[in-house]
């Protein structure tokens, strides 16, 4: 009798994880910890946009980074002044825990001068980006 107990209360801990993790992966938020912090085109590799600049930080054998590749390049292709900059998590661990990326895909969303404004973790849609966007600049 105990362990069936205890086996369901596992299995709704885990439902509940589970379901929490899904509705916030993806979901691009603001971050108060990211409030001042600057990433210049010297650091990304990349010159920044004129408007704002999608920085993804990926790893080689990660499926959604093909699929949030995809994405950010057909947002920066069809809102003038964005670029995006991707960054392998991998190569570059000192920004990884500089900005306290814990997964990837993660993207910043810097304004024109290179401050973060917004992040997302796990795969974004494509309104949802083009949505930040409008807030961030």
């Amino acid at each position: 009798m105990t362990g069936g107990l205890v086996c369901v209360a596992v299995l709704a801990a885990a439902s509940a994880y589970g379901v929490l993790h899904k509705r916030r992966s993806g979901r691009v938020r603001v971050r108060g910890r990211d409030d001042g912090r600057r990433l210049g085109a010297d650091r990304l590799g990349g010159e920044l946009g004129a408007r704002a600049t999608l920085v993804q930080f990926s790893s080689a054998f990660c499926a959604p980074c093909r699929a949030t590749r995809r994405v950010l390049g057909e947002v920066a292709g069809v809102v003038p002044g964005v670029t995006h900059i991707e960054i392998d998590a991998e190569a570059h661990l000192d920004l990884v825990r500089e900005f306290g990326i814990l997964k990837t895909p993660t993207v910043l969303v810097l304004d024109a001068d290179g401050h973060i404004v917004r992040r997302a973790t796990g795969q974004p849609r494509k309104a949802d980006v083009i949505a930040a966007l409008g807030e961030a600049v």
